[in-house]
């Protein structure tokens, strides 16, 4: 699933370059630009992504750690 999400942040970064909407004064909704409301798809896209990057490709190492267990590994106080 790691290379899913990498694949889908590359994929992200590819597509949110659209230039086929620049000129396209198309309004959907009667009052949102076809350019805005596609960013706003690839915003979603994004969280969407970023979502399932902190569950899939997060360390494991972070994840259990208490602020008592950072403080006992490195000797400092909580």
């Amino acid at each position: 699933m790691k290379y899913a999400v990498y694949g889908l942040v590359a994929l992200l970064l590819i597509i949110h370059q659209d230039f086929w909407f620049w000129d396209d004064k198309t309004l959907l909704f009667g009052f949102m630009p076809i350019g805005l409301f596609y960013h706003a798809c690839i915003s979603l896209a994004a969280a969407a992504t970023w979502y399932l990057a902190t569950i899939f490709c997060w360390p494991e190492e972070l994840i259990y750690e208490t602020p008592s267990e950072v403080a006992e590994k490195t000797g400092g106080d909580a």
